[in-house]
């Protein structure tokens, strides 16, 4: 078995669309990114290719490239979880966070948790938190959103 941690944040700014675990919320603002921005996702990439040794996901889809332009984060989950099954592992469990202070993501926890699901995670795997950081912060004065998560990988 193997563990592997990740995070992400991204800055809030008008004129984006907000794209959390593959969920398009409704909110005046969206994060900034190379791809759709998705702390949730890319956090649990992070975690996925540091539970394989493979780094994290800058280097997998640079913010250089054109070609990861506005991509989706769904996408990019799915392709790693393709080649964690080409290094021969599984997953037993991811547990996440996401901290924001607006808008409130508790009622689409479980629309995320299908999404994710549909990038290749199994539904009774998946762990989703939503917190604040009350009022402390960038995140807490709505400047941006981060996540963190875990997994835990066995070979298969």
């Amino acid at each position: 078995m193997r563990i592997g941690s990740g995070y992400d944040s991204h800055r809030l700014i008008e004129g984006r669309k907000l794209i959390i675990g593959g969920v398009d919320i409704p909110f005046e603002k969206g994060l900034l990114g190379h791809s759709d921005a998705d702390v949730l996702c890319h956090a649990i990439i992070d975690a996925i290719l540091g539970a394989l040794g493979l780094g994290d996901i800058g280097r997998h889809f640079p913010d250089t490239e054109d070609k990861w332009k506005d991509a989706s984060s769904i996408d990019l989950l799915s392709s790693i979880i393709e080649l964690m099954k080409q290094k021969n592992f599984g997953i037993l469990w991811v547990d996440s966070t996401v901290i924001a202070e607006r808008p409130k993501l508790q009622p689409f926890i479980e629309e995320m948790i299908k999404n994710l699901s549909s990038a290749g995670i199994p539904s009774n795997s998946i762990n989703i938190k939503a917190k604040t950081n009350e009022g402390m912060g960038l995140i807490g004065r709505g400047e941006g959103i981060a996540a963190q998560a875990v997994c835990l990988l066995k070979a298969v």
